[in-house]
């Protein structure tokens, strides 16, 4: 059932003991609304932890909080539009049993039993700004670097389509509460860890490009993994690579997965769609960034069947 972002906020009131659900392979968005609404419903006296499938990248620990003891009453999921996209434990544990969805994706599945879902939203994390001034809380600098994070995160600090002037009014906000951007946006885009290097080369080394190179697609396998020493939690930056490329108006990336599956993300310039590329395939997410599981037995079927689809959008 979809509800208001107030009736949102009286729910959260009205509740207590939470586990607070983030989607798998974290982003900065998904973990930066999962802490930093954990930390305002402690702020109100309530008993809240984040749960995530993985363990939390390094370069996103600084988010993190202590756990807290009780037993679970509340579920609430922030930045998921599928209940398979937190993992398949964690997926399998809580279907039928999110009580709350906050999240910005249009194609939300509904999953929860309450959603309340923003699409215009550039992050979730917007949400989450204007939910805990409902709630009362005191925007302090621990949870304004949460939220920061998870809006600059996932507007490539402010660079993609879906940055609105709220979105610049909210982190201003943010940066008045206490917010460290300078610092957060330096570790976020600035900052590359030597593995990640490695892996970037060999990702670039093979690029790939289709429709007179209006499409650009790389590939990540196992073996340069492996080679590089990097791992799926560095794999956020890989993505835009593609896109970057002058004339290219389709990006994509096909990662091997360690079931031996494939993972595409789209990242497209308009008028190309990205989310309706993705929901050809059983995907989905945003106009500009979007996401597909490729369930073939081979890196080249994956890879055909992909631009098969991106070539009934170009």
């Amino acid at each position: 059932m979809l509800i208001d972002i107030g009736s949102a906020a009286s729910f959260l009131k009205t509740h207590d003991n939470y586990t607070i659900l983030t989607h798998a392979h974290p982003d900065g968005d998904t973990l930066g609304s999962g802490f930093g609404l954990c930390l305002a419903l402690r702020a109100m006296g309530k008993k809240a932890n984040v749960v995530n499938e993985e363990e939390i990248p390094a370069k996103f620990r600084y988010l993190d909080v202590e756990k807290q003891e009780f037993e679970e009453e509340t579920v609430v999921a922030v930045d998921i539009a599928d209940i398979s996209l937190m993992g398949k434990n964690i997926s399998a544990k809580y279907e039928n049993k999110v009580d709350l969805c906050i999240d910005h994706h249009g194609a939300n599945r509904l999953f929860a039993k309450q959603s309340f879902v923003d699409a215009k939203a550039a992050a979730a994390a917007e949400i989450i700004v204007e939910i805990v001034e409902l709630l009362g809380v005191e925007i302090t600098a621990e949870i304004a670097d949460r939220l920061y994070t998870g809006i600059a995160t996932d507007t490539g600090c402010f660079r993609y389509a879906n940055v609105t002037p709220h979105t610049h009014l909210l982190a201003a906000q943010l940066m008045g509460y206490g917010a460290n951007a300078s610092r957060i946006n330096t570790a976020m885009f600035e900052t590359k860890t030597r593995t990640y290097a490695a892996l970037e080369r060999m990702v670039l080394d093979g690029m790939e490009f289709y429709f007179d190179g209006k499409c650009a697609v790389v590939t990540i396998t196992r073996e340069m993994f492996e080679k590089s020493g990097s791992d799926e939690n560095e794999c956020d930056g890989i993505a835009a690579l593609s896109r970057q490329v002058e004339g290219v108006l389709v990006g994509a990336t096909v990662r091997e997965k360690h079931d031996g599956t494939f993972k595409a993300s789209v990242r497209t310039h308009d008028p190309v769609d990205a989310s309706a590329i993705c929901a050809k395939l059983g995907g989905g997410g945003h106009r500009n960034a979007s996401g597909c599981t490729l369930p073939y037995n081979s890196l080249e079927e994956a890879k055909q069947k992909l631009l098969e689809t991106i070539g009934e959008f170009i």
